[in-house]
């Protein structure tokens, strides 16, 4: 656990705030000598000898995919893998239960590339292949899931039960495991219908449906893990199925989940970092969204005794709308550099950068008003609950009812 204060109000269960006095400790448990909420050494003089054969795991792992792939990879491809490693390792120096996601990625996603032994008609044929591993049978285990871990989740709340909850949070880790490899999976079968139609997944509203559920996730059950309650998982996940449920409707009705050559307009490496950071924008700001819907809901008497404290839910609305801001800033100045380099101009008003303006300026407006004037409670949950209703014209409303230089992705 990484050093850090901790809130007086941190929930330590669905229903209980912590206590930290001496003769509430049972006995026999004080702290170690160099427990991480005391240790003041250097970081790196507290990482243990597994946390660094984690590392050692990362560099290789990126070392076979170097030599063995990179015949598929352009030079900013391999640069992007390189640089993804330091990151992956820090995350899960501090972030330890994101080790055994990224190992089970790994591993299931190897196996299912195993088992194609470069055909893809074995989709259909390899019983693994047909129900668990390829990209549509794993992006199917996903949305079974996500949908399963919100009604555990639901159920925890509403009866109390930490067993409902941790069903509820077993499942969202599966369901990202399997959302993970489904996309890994489907980034190598495009390269099996041709050379010339391999990409990375992120390029359509199927594939970033994908994402945009994968990583509203992910930051949840950071979030789960650093304020040490599952009491919000019932709210949050509530997005994610909502995602899930446009996601099936959208294969069902458009056969969506076929895989396509990029338009020229897509064949570009900026997209394979300006839609990732993009979306853990879009993430960020659902779940500040839904954790002020908890706010909300606490504050009027609804579910109140089974919430984490007024001051934790505000608190994490605001660290999840800074982070997400700062990632939506970042992918709007790629986007910029995208567009100069695609239409010869940085900025053109075409709807779909004209939201994203919108969007930025209103989560802007929110930051500012917190950190200038104070902005909390009620005034700040509902703004936020407001800024998820932008954020998804911007993101799905735009492709539905807008044309423009995007118009490669309308719905």
């Amino acid at each position: 656990m990484p050093a850090h204060k901790i809130r007086p109000g941190k929930i330590m269960d669905l229903t209980q705030v912590s206590s930290s006095s001496p003769a509430q400790r049972p006995s026999g448990d004080a702290p170690a000598r160099h427990s991480p909420l005391l240790d003041d050494r250097p970081f790196l003089k507290r990482l243990k000898p597994f946390d660094w054969l984690f590392a050692l795991a990362m560099v290789a792992g990126a070392g076979f995919a170097l030599s063995r792939y990179h015949g598929f990879m352009n030079y900013y491809d391999k640069l992007v893998l390189v640089c993804a490693v330091p990151v992956f390792v820090v995350l899960g120096w501090r972030w330890k239960p994101v080790r055994p996601l990224m190992l089970g990625i790994a591993a299931l996603s190897l196996l299912a590339i195993q088992i194609y032994h470069g055909d893809l008609a074995r989709a259909d044929q390899a019983f693994f292949l047909k129900y668990f591993l390829s990209s549509q049978s794993a992006i199917l285990w996903m949305s079974a899931l996500f949908v399963f871990a919100t009604v555990f989740y639901w159920i925890g709340l509403l009866t109390r039960s930490p067993t409902g909850a941790a069903i509820g949070s077993k499942m969202t880790w599966a369901a990202v495991l399997m959302g993970f490899v489904g996309l890994m999976v489907r980034w190598y079968e495009s390269y099996l219908i041709g050379a010339d139609v391999g990409h990375i997944p992120i390029s359509n509203l199927y594939e970033v449906f994908v994402l945009f559920s994968l990583i509203t996730a992910l930051f949840y059950l950071y979030y789960e893990s650093h304020y040490n309650t599952r009491a919000l998982g019932a709210f949050v996940l509530l997005v994610i199925t909502a995602a899930v449920g446009f996601l099936m409707w959208y294969s069902i009705a458009r056969d969506a989940q076929q895989i396509q050559p990029l338009v020229p307009a897509l064949q570009s490496w900026w997209m394979k970092i300006h839609v990732p950071a993009n979306f853990i924008g879009y993430g960020s700001f659902a779940l500040s969204a839904m954790v002020g819907v908890a706010y909300l809901s606490k504050e009027r008497g609804v579910l109140a005794d089974r919430l984490p404290p007024l001051d934790v839910l505000d608190d994490l609305m605001y660290k999840s709308i800074a982070v997400g801001f700062a990632f939506f800033t970042v992918a709007t100045i790629l986007g910029a550099l995208w567009a100069a380099e695609a239409w010869g101009g940085y900025w053109s008003w075409d709807p779909k950068e004209t939201w994203a303006l919108i969007v930025w300026l209103n989560y802007a407006a929110w930051l500012h008003m917190r950190l200038m004037k104070g902005l909390r409670g009620a005034v700040a949950a509902w703004w936020a609950l407001t800024g998820l209703l932008v954020t998804t014209f911007a993101f799905l409303g735009v492709n539905m009812f807008l044309s423009g230089l995007h118009s490669y992705g309308k719905l």
